[in-house]
């Protein structure tokens, strides 16, 4: 085996060999920790004599791990040579072996839960051939490179991805190229200059492919590049794969934490130069909240969450503050990559906790950019996704490209795609090469055409304005307007029908409660109450129609002089016994006109110019936009209705980002007479099929 496709399919024939006690979604679950064991293997064969003659006067696992130089060890008397020696005793003796590494490959085996997969395999009588196949393929480091090893680990775990059910914890290799071709777009000089340490996140990173294929992005183009890689995964078994294969490739595994990034921040004082995330699609974070909200209320923007927090089903924008969370504060700054659903882009009213972040991260110049990527790309879902890309370094300089200093792009990817041959779940299209070059020349040249759009920071932006309009009632004591008493509830809920027929079938089974007595005798007062406001007013029943409010409200004072009515209760009556009337006298709270809650209705406005300074108060965005405001109303509010005024105090500034507006190209309808054509055709094919049936 001398090349990379041989390592790959020897390895993949092994996988075979479980068949029928292992489903083809679960062959990794065994091969990929095998893999790792077999590599640790090899790295450690030169010194496993020295390792296990010093175990036996230290178990100081530091000095055992500096005799091997690769920051583990194994201190077992056994390897893949002489496990195969004793086949009767290859659990016990595997086992045994496992336990003889280095706490910190323990732990790898053990968020791998492979203690389950070894007792499975021997009872299937698997486990001595899989270590004997395993036995025959040499992953020396003399043989195979970190870097080789790290390209075949990659393969094997695209490859279980692609036929596990649902896909999780796995992006497709052509959308993480995309993603760092856009990342690293117009860096070839900082990217290729000696010396320098580039640092990448992935805090929600699975088994680690975005954080490979970027680290492998700028190997590329700088061989001796130093590159140090952070991540964070909550599933143990993809923890365990990505930090195996960071250990295979010779990088820091401590930088692999495990745990969930949004109540316990594995890399607290950490900043990376650059990052990417696929974090999962509409996340509930209900269980997180209380945490997430201390913090936010303890810090504020000192800690990450700052902006504010959307609702509770999903957490997509929380990962996006976190992942900002972690740009370098310097000159230079940081780039990062973000997919998201389409949700993030426009779910929330202003005001709404996805309305403030949009807001933060645009008044702040945070965003960059947006591509709308093609359906069908993922194994786990069809729908519409898009990579985000953020940063707080975006040029000013016109020598270093394009000047994209409070722009943000739009570019529509959508039809960058070529169907599959053959579906994997709900991996239909895929990206080529050709598409992510076009895709990443479109975005490097920053200049409109047909699938790009350019865009002024502001254009995001609007003003939720209040609309109000005069509330004008006329009265009238009528059986008709009587009735509608019950419609107001603070006179419905006097009294329930169905409740207290319930409270009466437990009282006479002899199971009804203290309590339920209690409001048993409440709910008959309140009966009382509703005859008694209905048989006065039904004795007041007159044709005398009031258009001034205060005029009956001392009308229905009078009548209901002996009841006393309590102020929400007198006020179901005035309402129920009024109608709209715009030949009424206004209703007045205090010398101001009162607005009418019916009709009110709000506007959404376009920002006219740009908001620099996030914590600006509202008056002085409202005085900056007065002109604006002022001339929309004019506009398009004022030829609609006679009356009517603004209230500032609701006014609320507003973020979304309606990307597919943007791009819609209006179809001409078919002539009528076309389709009409078309059905009739139709429609004697159906009738000439149906002939046919019938015989």
């Amino acid at each position: 085996m001398h090349n990379f496709n041989e390592k790959i399919n020897f390895i993949w024939k092994i996988a075979e060999l479980l068949r029928g006690p292992y489903k083809p979604e679960k062959y990794g679950d065994v091969i990929l920790p095998m893999a790792v064991l077999r590599r640790f293997d090899c790295l450690l064969e030169a010194t496993k004599e020295q390792v296990v003659e010093k175990a036996k006067t230290t178990d100081i696992e530091l000095l055992l791990n500096s005799i091997t130089g690769f920051g583990f060890s194994n201190k077992s008397k056994f390897d893949f040579s002489n496990l195969l020696g004793d086949s009767d005793n290859i659990k016990t003796n595997f086992e045994s072996y496992i336990q003889g590494f280095s706490a910190n490959i323990r732990e790898i085996m053990e968020n791998f839960d492979f203690d389950k997969e070894i007792k499975r395999m021997d009872d299937n009588n698997l486990l001595f051939l899989v270590v004997k196949e395993f036995k025959q393929i040499d992953l020396h480091p003399d043989v195979v490179s970190n870097q080789e090893m790290g390209y075949i680990f990659e393969e094997l775990i695209r490859r279980f991805s692609e036929n596990s059910e649902a896909g999780d914890h796995y992006t497709p290799r052509e959308v993480i190229e995309l993603m760092t071709n856009l990342l690293f777009n117009n860096l070839e000089q900082e990217l290729t200059r000696e010396g320098v340490i580039h640092t990448i996140g992935d805090f929600a990173c699975g088994t680690g492919g975005m954080l490979s294929v970027a680290a492998n992005h700028i190997q590329s183009m700088n061989p001796h590049a130093q590159i140090e890689v952070f991540g964070q995964e909550l599933n143990p078994q993809s923890y365990a794969v990505c930090k195996a294969d960071i250990l295979i490739k010779g990088q820091k595994e401590n930088n692999i934490v495990l745990g969930n990034s949004f109540t316990a921040d594995g890399h607290r004082n950490e900043r990376v130069r650059f990052a990417l995330m696929n974090p999962p699609f509409g996340v509930d974070w209900k269980k997180d909240k209380e945490i997430i909200d201390k913090e936010l209320n303890d810090l504020g923007f000192k800690g990450r969450f700052g902006a504010g927090t959307p609702r509770t089903s999903d957490g997509s924008l929380l990962f996006l503050q976190h992942m900002i969370s972690k740009m370098q504060q310097d000159e230079k700054g940081s780039r990062m990559a973000i997919i998201f659903n389409g949700s993030p882009l426009f779910t929330g009213d202003a005001g709404s906790g996805e309305s403030e972040i949009r807001r933060w991260l645009i008044e702040n110049d945070l965003l960059e950019g947006i591509i709308a990527l093609p359906n069908d790309l993922f194994y786990n879902t069809g729908i519409a996704t898009y990579i985000w890309i953020v940063t707080n370094r975006k040029n000013d300089n016109i020598l270093q490209g394009p000047i994209r200093k409070g722009k943000i792009q739009l570019v529509n990817a959508i039809n960058f795609m070529h169907k599959m041959k053959k579906s994997l779940g709900s991996k239909r299209n895929e990206i080529s090469k050709s598409d992510i070059g076009e895709i990443s020349q479109i975005y490097g040249a920053f200049t409109e055409n047909e699938y790009c759009k350019i865009f002024d920071n502001k254009e995001f932006g609007y003003l939720k304005v209040t609309i109000e309009r005069p509330l004008r009632l006329n009265f009238l004591i009528s059986p008709t307007r009587i009735e509608n008493l019950h419609a107001e509830s603070a006179f419905s809920s006097l009294y329930d029908k169905e409740k207290v027929e319930e409270l009466e079938l437990k009282k006479v089974k002899l199971t009804i409660k203290k309590a339920e007595l209690t409001d048993l005798d409440k709910q008959y007062k309140g009966k009382e109450i509703q005859t008694r406001i209905i048989d006065v007013l039904k004795a007041e029943v007159n044709e005398l129609l009031y258009k001034n409010r205060d005029e009956f409200t001392k009308v229905l004072e009078k009548l209901f002089k002996e009841i006393k009515l309590n102020n929400s209760l007198f006020k179901a009556v005035l309402m129920g016994l009024s109608e709209r009337d715009d030949t009424a006298d206004y209703c007045y709270v205090g010398k101001k006109k009162e607005a009418d809650a019916f009709l009110r209705d709000t506007e959404s406005i376009s920002l006219s110019v740009d908001v620099s300074d996030y914590d600006v108060d509202m008056e002085k965005h409202i005085k900056k936009e007065k002109a604006n405001i002022a001339k929309y109303l004019e506009d398009e509010v004022k030829p609609h209705v006679k009356e009517f005024w603004v209230d500032h105090t609701k006014t609320k500034i507003g973020y979304e980002i309606p990307f597919t507006r943007y791009f819609y190209k209006y179809e001409e309808l078919r002539p009528f007479a076309e389709i009409m054509i078309e059905i009739e055709e139709l429609e004697k094919e159906i009738q000439s099929e149906i002939k046919k049936v019938i015989g």
